[in-house]
């Protein structure tokens, strides 16, 4: 179950699924067959590259070939294991919205927007999703802009938010009206 944090707000949901396809077995490898494999590649490029370069009267030491082999495979396996996991592949489901193309921030606005429409006639909904959320971000900009969170001076904090706001993010089970919602939202701008 979720917590409502700010990886909802901009992550994707943990509950849904992000491919179609299966997660791909994990094979084991042989030790000594990925050093097979790698020698008989150098061995195959060596033959090719000394082959060509006497086809056109070219005289090259055949240690200095596979040495040169030797580097570049080392060199392409160390880039191969410092380079970025792929991206994930996105269902065409989640796309309902058509949010093909577009970034991840339009995609959470969108989420965010839907969440909070649902929430509107929905009391546990709106304490489930958007009040954790509502929360997480007072916190986060009680922090960025005084250094403190509800929890670590909650006296300076509610002085800061006023005690309408501190009481809806203290027990706010019900849904605040629109106009109540405005006014909260002024306050956490003027932080």
């Amino acid at each position: 179950m979720s917590d409502g944090g700010l990886d909802d707000l901009f992550g994707g949901r943990e509950d849904l699924p992000v491919a179609d396809e299966p997660a791909p077995e994990q094979r084991k490898r042989s030790w000594l067959g990925w050093v097979l494999r790698n020698l008989l590649l150098i061995a195959v490029t060596t033959a090719v590259i000394v082959a060509a370069l006497r086809s056109a009267d070219v005289e090259i030491s055949v240690l200095f070939v596979v040495a040169a082999l030797a580097g570049l495979r080392l060199v392409l396996l160390a880039v191969a294991e410092v380079r970025s996991p792929p991206a994930p592949k996105r269902s065409d489901r989640r796309r309902s919205d058509n949010t093909a193309g577009t970034d991840s921030m339009r995609a959470a606005v969108r989420r965010w927007e839907r969440d909070l429409e649902r929430a509107q006639a929905d009391d546990d909904l709106y304490s489930r999703n958007v009040l954790p959320v509502l929360a997480e971000l007072t916190d986060e900009r009680l922090r960025l802009r005084h250094g403190i969170t509800r929890a670590s001076d909650p006296r300076r904090a509610r002085e800061l938010l006023g005690d309408k706001l501190w009481a809806v993010l203290a027990d706010g089970r019900r849904l605040p009206r629109a106009r109540d919602l405005e006014s909260y939202v002024d306050v956490l701008e003027r932080l």
